[in-house]
């Protein structure tokens, strides 16, 4: 009965926040609408990351025991094929080169197992978290009706999505839930030590600063294991060196951040590593290794964007400065490689009118 009360009442509650239409002339039909830059750059990523996603899950699923988790895989994969396509149909209507982003050749689906089962749900999750920040962003700045209409339906797919990864690593005992902190006994106001890190009084973590801590936590050790094992397959001895240092400035950052917590008494999501194999045959290409690693670097600064932006403490402010530099530098140099290597593709660009010439 108190079940049915409190579903009664949430159901009235979104009743009431119903969102009154608004009724528009319709725009004329002669006029053409083009591609913006926002919907041409959130495309373009959209399909290039999609194309190394399903490399990816591909292979994974060539290596899955658990039932559960293959469902899962399989989720995620015919997402992918489907943000591909509608995404080609869109860009293809524009005359749009499609992006070469990864195919076939990128994976080797005859490799002998790289991950535990286990660490396709940890992965999935991390994906997960990249395409809902591509998505998200791209909502708000996209206006033409089926570019709009794509972007809300990929968030949408991508949260059902997550919910069952979140549904399968509880259910599995594969992950803790963010730390527990009391109920506050009532509303306070911040005072004069409310910034301090180093000297007088320190305030405690306060909810947000420790929400963000756990999800780097959490964004951290799936990149740890990602990049142990790619520095373990990679053909080329640069990009291993590179692959190396990643994971032991992702194995110092993850440490710092587990201090944080447990200096409150507090838990955190604990190593991957474990999740790997012992095989040194890569079941990827060193060009899709070195890119994905330096997206998953990239997704870490936007963390910490996010992270230093709820932040009040001098420490943990300083904490993330100093990762977002180490982190900074790991992308560019990921990037410069790609660019010697001929890997890098251009995202759409705006006209060089400085060296534009008359034909």
């Amino acid at each position: 009965m108190v079940a049915k009360t409190i579903k009664n009442v949430c159901e009235g509650a979104f009743t009431l926040k119903t969102i009154k239409p608004i009724k528009l002339g319709s725009p004329k039909a002669s006029l053409k609408e083009k591609l913006t830059s926002a919907e041409m750059g959130k495309l373009w990523a959209t399909y290039s990351g999609n194309s190394m996603s399903k490399c990816i899950l591909s292979y994974y699923l060539q290596h899955v025991d658990d039932k559960d988790i293959k469902v899962l895989l399989e989720n995620a994969l015919n997402m992918c094929e489907d943000f591909m396509r509608t995404s080609k149909e869109i860009l293809d209507k524009e005359g749009f080169p499609l992006p070469i982003g990864f195919s076939k050749d990128d994976v080797n689906l005859g490799a002998p197992r790289l991950f535990e089962d286990e660490f396709y749900v940890h992965y999935l999750k991390y994906a997960a978290k990249a395409g809902m920040s591509i998505y998200n962003v791209a909502i708000p700045l996209v206006y033409r009706d089926d570019v709009n209409e794509f972007f809300s339906y990929s968030l949408k797919s991508t949260i059902d999505l997550m919910n069952q990864i979140k549904e399968v690593l509880m259910s599995k005992g594969f992950i803790i839930k963010p730390p527990l902190i009391p109920v506050p006994e009532k509303v306070e106001f911040a005072h004069k030590d409310f910034l301090n890190g180093y000297l007088g009084h320190v305030r405690p973590l306060h909810a947000l600063e420790i929400t963000h801590f756990y999800d780097n936590i959490e964004n951290n050790v799936t990149s740890k294991a990602l990049i142990a094992a790619f520095a373990q397959v990679v053909k080329d001895e640069k990009i291993r060196e590179l692959f190396q240092k990643g994971r032991d400035m992702t194995t110092n950052n993850i440490e710092n951040y587990m201090k944080m917590l447990h200096h409150e008494n507090l838990p955190s999501p604990s190593f991957l590593d474990h999740l790997v194999t012992t095989s040194t045959f890569s079941p990827f290409s060193d060009k899709l290794m070195l890119f994905h690693k330096m997206d998953m670097f990239s997704m870490k600064m936007r963390a910490f964007g996010n992270s230093v932006a709820v932040n009040g403490r001098h420490d943990v402010g300083l904490l993330y400065t100093k990762s977002l530099m180490k982190i900074s530098a790991f992308v560019e140099n990921a990037a410069r490689i790609m660019i010697e290597k001929g890997w890098m593709e251009l995202p759409p660009k705006a006209v060089d009118r400085d060296n534009l010439q008359s034909q």
